[in-house]
C-alpha cells in the first residue's frame, strides 16, 4: 500500500461558520483545496467540471500493492487489559470520555445512545469530537469539546430528529456529514460547534447511506451504501463548499476484484420508484459498504459482507483490494470490517463490528495487526475511530458497551506514541 498523508482541517478563529444561504461561506478550506470562497452576500463561484462520465483509463493500468498480510505491526503486541478493559501496546493508555444516558464529565449534557461514526475538528488550540447516534427514531449527533490539555469543556447536540445516523464524514470546510442508514435515507450537513442549524442535503441522494469522504482535489464527496448489493458513489457539487446542488454518480466497473473504473451519473438520485443502485447498468456492486477514508489521491472503503478493504487509485482510475480476510495466510487478524480512519504516518485504522472487538492497523508496507482490543463486550461493535488534529489521541466508541444494549454505549480516548 502507498504511503499517504492525513487529511487535516483547521478552523480559523476557533468558531463555527454561519450558514449564509446554502453555503458555509466563512469556512476555512484547508489543505490542497483551491476553490475560492465567496464573501458573505456574494454569488457562489463555479468550479471546473471534475470529470463527469470520465473515460476509463487504458487497460493494464497498474493497481499498486497486494492485499495486506498479518505482521507484527508498528506498535508490537497487545498487553494485558487496563482498568477500562482495553488491551493496548506498551506506552498507550485509555480513558472513558462518555457513557450513554449519563452526563458527560463536567457538563450537564447526557450522552446519546448507540454512538457510531465520528470525527475530530480543530477548535483553536483545542478540538471537538462529534459522534452519531445509530438509533431509530430520534438518531442525530452530539459533540464533546476539549481544551488544549485534553480536558472536556463542553458537550451538546448538533443534530436531532433524524433516523439511525450511522457513519458520515467531515468536509474540508469543517462540517460533519451525518448519514442515515435507512432505506432512502438522507445526508445531513451539521455544524460541529452547534451554532448553525443542520441542513438536509437532498442532492446527495436517497439510499441506505453509511459513510462519506471528501476529496478536495477533485472536489467531490465519496459515499458508501450499506446494502448487500450496494454501490459506491461520488457527489459532484455544483460549487465546492456548497452541497445544496450537484450530480450524484455511481462507480461502474467489472465483476473482478481489481481493474479500471469510471463514473456514471445516476438519473434519479431520489431513488423512487427505482432505487439508486439499480438505475445504472454496469454499476459495480459491493457487499455492505461501511467506512470510507480519503488521502493523497486514494480512497479506501470497507465492505462487511466479505470482510474486504477496497482501494481506489484516483490518479489512474484503478481499483484493487487492500485487504481480504479470505486471502490471508493463516488466521485473519481483522474480521467484521467497519469504520475506518487514517493517521499521519499513512496507517489505516479499521474498527471491527464483532470479530475480536479490535481496531486493527494496516500499514503502508502492507502489514495488518491488532492495535487494541476491548474485552467483555462481545455483544457490541467498535465505531467512530478518529484522531485529534495533532494525531496524538484516538477517539472511538463501543456502541453497546458491556450491556449489549444501545443504551450502554461507551466513548473512549487512547493516548500514546502514535507514529507520525
Amino acid at each position: 500500500m502507498e504511503r499517504r498523508g492525513f487529511l487535516r482541517t483547521a478552523v480559523i478563529g476557533g468558531s463555527a461558520a454561519a450558514l449564509g444561504g446554502s453555503l458555509w461561506r466563512d469556512a476555512a478550506l484547508a489543505g490542497p483545496v483551491t476553490a475560492p470562497v465567496p464573501a458573505p452576500g456574494t454569488a457562489p463561484v463555479p468550479i471546473p467540471d471534475p470529470g463527469i462520465d470520465d473515460p476509463a483509463p487504458e487497460a493494464g493500468s497498474p493497481a499498486a500493492g497486494d492485499p495486506a498480510q498479518p505482521g507484527p505491526g508498528p506498535y508490537g503486541a497487545l498487553g494485558a487489559a487496563d482498568a477500562n478493559g482495553i488491551a493496548l501496546p506498551a506506552g498507550f493508555a485509555s480513558r472513558v470520555i462518555a457513557r450513554s444516558g449519563q452526563r458527560v464529565t463536567g457538563t450537564s449534557y447526557s450522552w446519546h445512545s448507540a454512538p457510531d461514526g465520528g470525527a475530530c475538528f480543530a477548535d483553536g488550540d483545542g478540538w471537538i469530537y462529534v459522534s452519531n447516534a445509530e438509533i431509530d427514531p430520534s438518531g442525530g449527533a452530539s459533540a464533546v469539546r476539549f481544551d488544549p490539555s485534553g480536558a472536556i469543556t463542553g458537550a451538546y447536540r448538533i443534530l436531532s430528529n433524524t433516523r439511525q445516523n450511522c457513519a458520515g464524514g467531515q468536509t474540508p470546510w469543517n462540517t460533519w456529514l451525518s448519514c442515515e442508514e435507512v432505506s432512502r435515507g438522507w445526508v445531513y450537513e451539521t455544524d460541529p460547534w452547534g451554532v448553525a442549524p443542520a441542513v438536509r442535503r437532498d442532492a446527495m441522494g436517497r439510499f441506505k447511506h453509511e459513510a462519506a469522504a471528501a476529496d478536495p482535489v477533485r472536489r467531490v464527496i465519496y459515499l458508501t451504501e450499506d446494502e448487500s448489493n450496494g454501490c459506491f458513489y461520488r457527489f459532484v457539487p455544483t460549487v465546492w463548499g456548497d452541497l445544496s446542488s450537484g450530480v450524484l454518480q455511481v462507480l461502474t466497473a467489472g465483476s473482478a476484484t481489481s481493474g479500471s473504473f469510471t463514473w456514471t451519473t445516476v438519473p434519479d438520485p431520489d431513488g423512487s420508484p427505482t432505487v439508486t443502485r439499480s438505475q445504472v447498468s454496469g454499476a459495480k456492486k459491493f457487499s455492505g459498504g461501511e467506512g470510507c477514508y480519503y488521502a493523497d489521491d486514494r480512497v479506501w472503503f470497507t465492505t462487511k459482507g466479505d470482510n474486504r478493504v477496497w482501494r481506489l487509485n484516483l490518479s489512474d482510475g484503478t481499483y484493487a483490494l487492500a485487504y481480504d480476510d479470505s486471502l490471508v495466510s493463516g488466521d485473519a487478524p481483522l474480521t467484521g470490517v467497519d469504520n475506518v480512519t487514517g493517521s499521519a504516518s499513512g496507517d489505516l485504522f479499521v474498527a471491527e463490528d464483532g470479530g475480536n472487538m479490535e481496531i486493527c492497523v494496516i500499514t503502508p508496507e502492507g502489514e495488518v495487526a491488532p492495535f487494541l482490543r476491548i474485552g467483555g463486550q462481545s455483544a457490541s461493535e467498535i465505531t467512530g475511530p478518529a484522531f485529534s488534529p495533532d494525531g496524538t489521541r484516538l477517539y472511538f466508541s463501543s456502541q453497546r458497551g458491556t450491556s449489549g444494549s444501545s443504551s450502554g454505549g461507551i466513548t473512549y480516548e487512547v493516548t500514546g506514541p502514535f507514529r507520525v
